[in-house]
């Protein structure tokens, strides 16, 4: 029998709505109650998949047997010397070296993750920067998931750490030019990076200067060195806001200045090159446009356009190099390169990359040298391993630095991709990535799985995956819904799937499914929805929306418990979040609105589909709280008799497990059970 949570009622009382919740306490972890009941939740799943072992071994098996677990990167020149990383069969984490030949003669080990993890069940690297000469490596490690991180120095001459270490340490962080001072960000208690320090090498913790406190809790905190090296940034930034601070990086103890003061819903970024700052921004322009301002004259009255907003074209980031700019930007649901000469003070018109499949994805790749006349870039597809190349901005030749290998019998022919369209609701047009193994039937007889994301502007942009292959060579068509609330088709794609326009990136995802079956790929009892994160938030949603139309629902680290959590903002994120879903404290119209979609309101007696939520104990952005309660309330009302599952990793966070081995484990389990839920052959 599956566990049976108890109830304790708990009533929220909010803009004169009264609602008893009888699950608010699995929000406190330190109640013995709540870990025996992830716990017992956890041996049920357990027991309910013990079934699929064989299986879930096979795809392991696959996975490991097509990858090539012995490899390296392409190594990326910076100065003297070759950076790339190394993978060694049996190993679970990555080795970072460098050389100073490419081929790697002379190799020296930087770090080694897998010494730095040792026998712990969870370990990331944050922070991973080396000084503009060369000589320190600034990292930072986790050891349980919840992303506080230690940092620490090392002399890449000896080997040797330094006596330096910072705790409670954030992603963002920048070296000065002689490597003598290194900035960095730290956390509040509700996880948000908010401030930006001073470290002096050879000093403590304690000696560190507050460089900066950010006091508006919508804000995140971070920092970076230009690539021309000449300037470190102090990066200020909610949702829809954004301000930069700017500071020579060879006067490292000097103050920062601002370079255009913060504006409502005004958001750029800044890149260097020689006597001029490059400005990506929004002011006016919905899609961005791309500006230039003197160094010496950063106000906004100042800005000089480059590449004027276009309706069809969002421009993403700019990359500023001695004689040449090159721009990512999305067309079409499709992202895309222009390059633009740099002659003096004078950027030419440029040119757009040519790509020869009708779905891909390409975006910039490590370009660490300010001084180059080549762009390295990152390409793939759904059939096409991913695949580096260096692009030679004036020749506009491709230089195929290296694919991916796929090793075993695999052959990307006979595989094929495309892109459809769905009609939403109110009739708005949503692209549809899919791919199949040649011979799949057209018979509506295939399973499905459908992918889904639609939150932050985020696009899930079509690319290769090795587990994926385990789906598609049973018979599975695998397609992506490119649903509002994401960035593909544009600033305005993501506009109107937030705030009260939310519901449009459930319906979009609905519709996706329909169409699927409707045009025969497919048929809705042969359907798994899979989405994580915001992405559950979705699954959640269409599970109560629309359960008829999926058999299966793979909802990682769900979001499900949306209302519950904004509503309180002494949560991780809470008060940063108000820019994205909207405030319903202050706003009884926004409560409502939430109420009306958030999946763990709005459980009712139905005949759900089969569900498997994951969680992380440590997670920081979305508690374990939201999948168990919701979990636990779907037992109670669930009318049919499908399968309910909750797998709670209790030693890590919001990624899951670490180690290479131990994820391709995971996934082998999640595609298995997608593949038992919908009868498909083993």
């Amino acid at each position: 029998m599956p566990p049976v949570a108890k109830r304790v009622p708990t009533t929220r009382s909010v803009h004169g709505d009264d609602v008893v919740d009888e699950y608010a306490w699995l929000l406190d972890r330190d109640d013995p109650d709540t870990e025996a009941y992830l716990e017992a939740e956890n041996t049920y799943c357990d027991e309910r998949t013990a079934h699929l072992n064989e299986l879930r071994e096979a795809i392991f098996g696959e996975i490991k047997s097509r990858t090539q677990e012995t490899d390296l990167s392409v190594p990326v020149r910076r100065g003297e010397w070759w950076y790339y990383t190394r993978t060694q069969e049996g190993r679970q984490y990555a080795i970072h070296c460098r050389s100073r030949q490419e081929d790697g003669e002379g190799e020296q080990v930087m770090l080694d993750q897998n010494e730095l993890a040792g026998e712990a069940d969870y370990f990331a690297l944050g922070v991973f920067s080396v000084s503009p000469d060369g000589r320190l490596l600034a990292y930072a490690t986790d050891h349980d998931g919840g992303e506080k991180y230690t940092l620490r120095f090392r002399d890449l001459e000896t080997g040797a750490d330094l006596a330096d270490e910072i705790t409670g340490v954030s992603y963002g962080a920048a070296w000065s030019l002689d490597g003598s001072t290194f900035f960095y960000t730290t956390l509040d208690a509700a996880m948000r990076p908010d401030r930006a320090w001073r470290h002096r090498l050879g000093t403590t913790q304690a000696d560190d200067d507050l460089v900066h406190q950010e006091d508006d809790e919508r804000y995140f905190v971070g920092l970076q060195l230009t690539r021309s090296k000449a300037y470190v940034l102090l990066h200020l930034g909610s949702k829809v806001t954004s301000e930069v601070r700017f500071l020579p990086s060879d006067r490292p103890d000097g103050e920062f200045e601002v370079f255009a003061p913060r504006r409502q819903g005004v958001e750029y970024g800044v890149e260097h090159a020689g006597d001029w700052f490059y400005v990506m921004h929004n002011d006016g322009a919905a899609n961005f446009a791309l500006a230039r301002t003197p160094v010496a004259a950063t106000d906004r009255a100042h800005w000089e356009p480059v590449l004027p907003h276009r309706d069809d074209t969002r421009l993403e980031d700019v990359a500023a190099f001695t004689g040449h700019l090159v721009v990512g930007l999305r067309r079409n649901g499709l992202t895309g390169l222009r390059v633009l000469p740099v002659d003096g003070d004078t950027v030419g018109e440029g040119h757009d990359v040519a790509f020869e499949e009708p779905v891909y994805t390409v975006g910039g790749g490590g370009n660490p040298e300010f001084d180059t006349t080549t762009f390295r870039y990152v390409y793939g597809s759904l059939v096409t391993p991913t695949s580096v190349y260096d692009y030679d901005v004036a020749s506009r030749s491709h230089e195929l630095k290296k694919r991916t290998p796929v090793l075993g019998d695999f052959d990307p022919e006979a595989y094929s991709s495309a892109r459809e369209w769905a009609t939403a609701p109110d009739g708005t047009q949503v692209p549809i990535s899919l791919v199949w193994r040649e011979g799949t039937p057209r018979d509506g007889s295939a399973p499905c799985l459908l992918y889904g994301y639609g939150s932050y502007e985020h696009s899930i942009d079509p690319m290769f995956s090795i587990p994926r292959l385990s789906l598609l060579d049973r018979g599975f068509v695998y397609a992506v819904a490119h649903i509002r609330g994401g960035g593909e088709m544009g600033r305005h794609w993501y506009e109107n799937g937030k705030f009260e326009h939310k519901r449009n990136t459930f319906t979009d995802f609905v519709a996706c499914a329909e169409h699927l079956a409707e045009q025969r790929w497919t048929s809705f009892d042969r359907i798994v929805a899979r989405g994580g994160s915001a992405g559950g938030l979705l699954m959640g949603a269409v599970a109560n929306l629309a359960p008829d139309r999926f058999r299966g629902i793979l909802a990682q680290v769900p979001f499900v418990d949306a209302l519950n959590t904004i509503l309180d903002p002494s949560l991780p994120l809470t008060v940063i979040e108000w820019e994205e879903w909207g405030n319903p404290v202050e706003s009884a119209d926004m409560y409502q609105y939430m109420k009306a979609y958030s999946p763990y309101e709005n459980v009712e007696a139905k005949d759900y589909p089969a569900i498997f939520a994951t969680a992380g104990l440590n997670d920081p952005r979305v508690g374990y709280h939201e999948p168990a309660k919701w979990v636990a309330r779907l037992r109670t009302m669930s009318t049919g008799d499908n399968e309910l599952l909750l797998k709670t990793e209790m030693g890590a966070g919001h990624g899951g497990k670490s180690g290479r081995y131990d994820a391709w484990r995971d996934e082998g389990l999640y595609l298995a059970w997608a593949i038992d839920v919908v009868g498909a052959k083993y």
